[in-house]
């Protein structure tokens, strides 16, 4: 006798082309799709959304509320889907928008399996968000966290029943994207001799592109052969490429905006840097490794857990563009320490395999919808 499929419901805040979002459509990628049926629901319109990818994968995105703020209509189309699609789990991947749905969706009849990922550290949250949060967190029936460093945020005892799950990527096929850096760096204009220096992050406070602007400035005025390309949009980008212009960095540093061909654009990298004050697990860190990048990094979030410092990367603290400086001009120094960190960094990549991370978030959902039929 055959089994329907448990259907579950990913919902977030918006579906934008940030790391959340791309883990989204790996799963949709590589999920059991006779064993589960997916929909994804979101509340805030994004540019350049992953919503055309995810419904491509079959993943139907439906749109809660007016699409435009986080208003109260939105709990209601909430419900009103999860009754419609027949919904066995719902899984909350933005902290506020877990903490508002939790008590809605408890307080239904037929109501569904909660799970939450933990993509971020709790200090990186509002005050509100992070109240709402403590007074919901125990309404989840399984909760996940993309690192150490997240999960240990949690409030105190609220941690305890968090696991820890590397998300992943599909290694494989981005590691295959090593063959695209001659092409790649051609198409950014950059020769054999010039040492690539990529970030790959949304223009955000938390990514202190602030920091990573003035550590380019004194790194640049040390070496001559250093480029810097960010890919990442957001609401920072004219006062953070302003402020580029103010240190003189000109075509040293660019800003490339958005991309869908980030694979490629590491492959052309050197080194891969992320100067964030508040860090998850970047997906853009794991795809460095896949492909033998070295990483200089901050030690805030998930970084430290992912980086072996002096291994396959190097480590620095927040806030500080004088180390990071110094971190990027060793590196970008030693070329042979730059390949044999790369090495490490491939080694080290098969932890971020995407199918074994997705068969476990499969079997937690599994088990909470055995828990809540029960």
């Amino acid at each position: 006798m055959s089994t329907a499929p448990i259907r579950v419901l990913w919902l977030a805040k918006g579906l934008g082309p940030g790391g959340m979002e791309r883990l989204l459509a790996t799963h949709a990628r590589v999920g059991d799709r006779e064993r589960f049926d997916y929909f994804a629901g979101y509340l805030v319109e994004r540019p350049q959304s992953v919503i055309p990818a995810l419904e491509a994968l079959g993943v139907e995105s439906i749109r809660l509320g007016d699409g435009r703020d986080v208003g109260p209509g939105w709990v209601r189309d909430l419900r009103d889907l999860v009754r419609v699609k027949a919904i066995d789990v719902v899984h909350s991947h933005s902290p506020f928008v877990a903490a508002v749905a939790r008590p809605a969706l408890r307080l239904m009849r037929r109501r569904p399996g909660l799970v939450y990922t933990e993509h971020n550290s709790w200090d990186c949250y509002s005050l509100p968000t992070r109240l709402a949060n403590a007074l919901t967190y125990p309404a989840d029936d399984a909760q996940l966290a993309v690192s150490p460093a997240a999960a240990r945020s949690a409030v105190g005892p609220l941690g305890r029943r968090v696991e820890v799950l590397l998300h992943g990527i599909d290694v494989e096929a981005v590691g295959a994207r090593r063959a695209q850096r001659d092409t790649a760096r051609a198409d950014l204009g950059v020769d054999d001799d010039a040492v690539v220096v990529v970030t790959v992050a949304n223009l955000r406070k938390e990514k202190a592109y602030d920091v990573l602007l003035a550590a380019a400035a004194r790194a640049s005025a040390a070496r001559d052969d250093l480029v810097f390309v960010s890919v990442g949009q957001g609401r920072l980008m004219a006062e953070m490429a302003a402020r580029r212009d103010e240190l003189r960095l000109g075509d040293r540093f660019r800003f490339l905006g958005y991309r869908d061909d980030v694979p490629d654009l590491l492959a052309a990298a050197d080194v891969v840097c992320f100067s964030s004050r508040h860090e998850g697990l970047p997906v853009a860190l794991m795809e460095a490794c896949a492909i033998g990048r070295p990483v200089v990094a901050t030690r805030v979030g998930g970084l430290p857990d992912a980086v072996e410092d002096g291994g396959s990367g190097v480590l620095v603290n927040p806030e500080d563009p004088s180390a990071l400086a110094d971190a990027l001009l060793a590196v970008a120094a030693d070329r042979p320490w730059r390949e044999k960190m790369g090495a490490r960094a491939l080694e080290l990549a098969r932890r971020f395999d995407s199918r074994r991370a997705v068969r476990r978030i499969e079997a937690v959902y599994e088990e909470v919808h055995a828990k809540v039929r029960r």
